[in-house]
């Protein structure tokens, strides 16, 4: 079936392959659209961003909210198990756990589904069922869908080229082995949409026309790209230096830049962002840095002005935690001999007070200070919700606190910073106007991919070589 004719609403059973680009949020979007049937199309995908992301581009699109219903798998999982609990007989505690066990959740949806329960209430109560980023599935969530699949008509989307999750007690469901076998091959995209509609034609083209390289384990040469992509020659010298440059490639107007470094370093990334100006992490959903503080924070303890200045100092540039320690030591030991500067004044009240209103005082004061520069603002930005639940009349404890404000910042998308560094883990799903990738090197075959087709008018890679061979 050519990619024109794709219409996700007439697949009784089958997959569709979506290389990146190619437009299959459109695909979604318009077989939604066209949908004029009184029972909603279920759509499910993984993450509650991804949801939210769908969401406003249906919204945009004019989609009425009444044709679908669009979740994510273990949200769903866990609709499914929670109405109906006898039948499902699984133990609350996966649900209701300090942390939600997935595997088990996942487990007991589909013993439920696959024993006919909930067949004619599923097939009454939705037309379709479609399901995004495919590749993403893990064993037990593809067990899941399966069973869906016997009670509703099921139309899969994704690309086996970007499965760069898998990882735990329940790995990816096998493209080969697994997925294929149950859902056909109906159709596959091949309009690289996203560089032709940024004027990179020629670029798109050449990015389509390395994957099947990429995939079958042949090594791509730089030199053979458009203009689109610009190859950065790592000599081994200089190659830190040649990789902040990369990273501030000019970015005029409202361009965005994506810089990718290696996901097994992350402070690798923050000391990216740290030195380029402008630049900005994006985060990972479980916030660690955040509810660490949490923990670590005692505010009875002698050491907390400590524990706040050295997570405001993980945060932003040109400060000094150990400076500031010792200077509102000196002055409350008399021994300063000049007068405190804003940042120190508000540190030695907290010291007095030592209450959750000043903790937020001081990042405050501290972020507000000449030459310094926040290049984490999501975990500063969650910090002071954090503080500001856990301060108000009967809030939680701020540890409780830096956990719930977590559970909430995974329901929100994350906006794009005019410069953001990340990982193709954290990436993978955005997009910007360039792309920077700091260390292609190192990335085997479906991280480069995703690396290298996230900039849609250009791509800089930083490699020691213009041959890459990476493995699979």
């Amino acid at each position: 079936m050519a990619a024109a004719e794709i219409d996700l609403r007439t697949i009784s059973r089958g997959l569709v392959i979506a290389p990146a680009g190619c437009g299959k949020t459109q695909l979604i979007s318009d077989a939604l659209a066209r949908h004029d049937r009184s029972k909603p199309i279920l759509v499910l995908t993984h993450t509650n961003a991804g949801v939210a992301a769908l969401r406003g581009r249906l919204e945009k699109a004019g989609v009425k909210p009444s044709t679908y219903r669009a979740t994510t798998l273990d949200g769903f999982a866990i609709r499914l198990i929670s109405t109906f609990p006898q039948r499902a007989g699984h133990d609350p505690r996966i649900v209701t756990g300090a942390r939600p066990n997935y595997e088990a959740i996942r487990d007991a949806a589909a013993r439920l589904v696959a024993a006919g329960h909930l067949h004619d209430i599923l097939s009454a109560s939705f037309g379709h069922l479609f399901v995004d980023e495919y590749q993403d599935c893990s064993i037990r969530q593809h067990a899941l869908v399966t069973w869906l699949a016997q009670s509703l008509p099921t139309a899969i989307v994704g690309d086996p080229f970007q499965s760069i999750f898998g990882f735990g007690a329940d790995p990816l469901a096998n493209w080969q082995t697994d997925v294929q076998p149950f859902f056909p091959i109906v159709g596959e995209l091949a309009i690289p949409w996203r560089w032709n509609n940024a004027g990179a034609h020629d670029l798109g083209k050449w990015l389509l026309s390395i994957r099947p390289h990429l995939a079958a384990g042949k090594p791509i040469d730089l030199r053979t790209a458009p203009g689109g992509l610009q190859w950065i020659q790592l000599d081994g010298r200089q190659d830190d230096a040649l990789r902040r440059a990369a990273a501030a490639v000019d970015a005029p107007g409202d361009t965005r830049v994506l810089i990718i470094g290696d996901s097994t370093d992350p402070r690798g990334q923050r000391r990216f962002a740290r030195q380029v100006e402008g630049a900005v992490t994006v985060e990972a959903v479980d916030l660690r840095d955040l509810t660490d503080f949490g923990t670590a924070l005692d505010l009875a303890s002698p050491d907390a002005l400590s524990v706040v200045a050295d997570f405001a100092e993980n945060l932003m540039s040109a400060f000094s935690a150990d400076e500031l320690v010792r200077s509102v030591a000196a002055f409350r030991a008399g021994k300063l001999g000049r007068p405190l500067s804003e940042i120190e004044n508000t540190a030695a009240r907290f010291e007095a007070s030592r209450s959750l209103t000043d903790v937020a005082d001081l990042l405050v004061a501290i972020n507000r200070a000449g030459g310094v520069r926040c290049y984490r603002p999501a975990v500063l930005a969650a910090a002071q919700r954090a503080l500001q639940l856990a301060a108000s009349p009967g809030g939680p404890s701020f540890r409780d606190a830096t956990v719930t404000i977590r559970e909430q910042s995974r329901l929100i998308g994350r906006p794009l910073a005019k410069r953001s560094v990340g990982s193709t883990l954290l990436l993978k799903g955005l997009e910007a106007d360039i792309s920077v990738i700091l260390n292609a090197g190192a990335l085997n075959a479906r991280n480069l991919y995703v690396a290298m087709t996230r900039g849609s008018r250009s791509v800089l890679v930083c490699s020691s070589s213009p041959i890459l061979n990476p493995p699979w």
